[in-house]
């Protein structure tokens, strides 16, 4: 991530949250730390755990998941190696649920709500858009900036022109407003309401409790009251039968694992509004 115009420790603090995101957003990630969330697994039985995945997949993304310290390979004899969440995919678990309930708020779907996990997998996907760490923290702590001033501070060593393509991206995934070109940009409800969501992010990349979100000095502030962005949602994809339970203590979500992949909330009905693009 390029070094931005903001103060050291706010730089270090996104790029924290950027290098966080850029660990569980790659496909199938989630779901991988999800399969893993009971007893650790022989890779057989992890493979099973996650069928879908076509051979040769998986032994990558584990040593991805490992090298990011969020899943421990351990040797107990030479035939026998198993697969677990270390103490830090533990701590992370809690976040995914913050994803969903902002989804469940800010997107919309087309025909049916969405499983959890694609609300997940979908909110990740806007959240790593490049540059958008950056963006999203000038605009919080700014309130509104024109795109000229966001350049001078998100990109210091670029032409300002080219804070343009991620701004347009912003705008079109819902996260960010403007009135028009010339115009000052700000967050939308939407863009707002990551708040608990990055602060605990922030917290988690910080090694820090998640409930320190509360207190960070950007997404610790009041959120917008202004009405979310409707959104329709792309396709939705075939998802995995079961999985294990999520390890039960103090740090743990209180949902299943399973409960992820499917929804069951009561459909709410869609008001009479335009749609936008899609999650992806």
């Amino acid at each position: 991530m390029a070094i931005t115009a903001l103060p050291p420790d706010t730089d270090a603090d996104i790029a924290r949250v950027t290098e966080a995101l850029a660990m569980i957003t790659p496909r199938w990630n989630v779901r991988i730390l999800l399969a893993l969330s009971g007893p650790p697994l022989r890779y057989t039985e992890l493979a099973a755990k996650v069928s879908w995945l076509q051979s040769g997949q998986l032994h990558p993304k584990l040593k991805s998941l490992c090298d990011a310290g969020l899943v421990e390979r351990a040797e107990h004899t030479a035939r026998q190696v198993t697969y677990g969440h270390t103490e830090r995919s533990v701590a992370l678990l809690p976040v995914l649920p913050m994803l969903v309930t902002w989804a469940e708020e800010h997107l919309e779907t087309a025909d049916h709500p969405l499983p959890a996990i694609e609300q997940i997998e979908d909110s990740l996907t806007l959240l790593t858009r490049r540059h958008a760490a950056a963006i999203l923290w000038v605009l919080k702590s700014r309130e509104e900036v024109s795109g000229r001033a966001l350049a001078r501070i998100v990109m210091p060593s670029s032409d300002w022109t080219n804070i343009y393509p991620p701004l347009r991206q912003l705008v079109a995934d819902g996260l960010v407003d403007s009135e028009g070109t010339g115009r000052p940009y700000r967050l939308s409800a939407a863009g707002d309401g990551l708040g608990p969501v990055l602060g605990a992010l922030s917290a988690w990349s910080a090694g820090q409790p998640l409930n320190g979100a509360t207190c960070h000095p950007v997404w610790g502030l009041p959120q917008a009251t202004s009405a979310p962005k409707p959104w329709v949602s792309s396709p939705s994809r075939p998802a995995p039968a079961t999985l294990l339970p999520v390890r039960t203590g103090e740090s743990a979500p209180a949902w299943q694992s399973r409960d992820l992949f499917s929804h069951a909330m009561i459909a709410r009905p869609k008001a009479a509004v335009p749609a936008g693009g899609p999650r992806r």
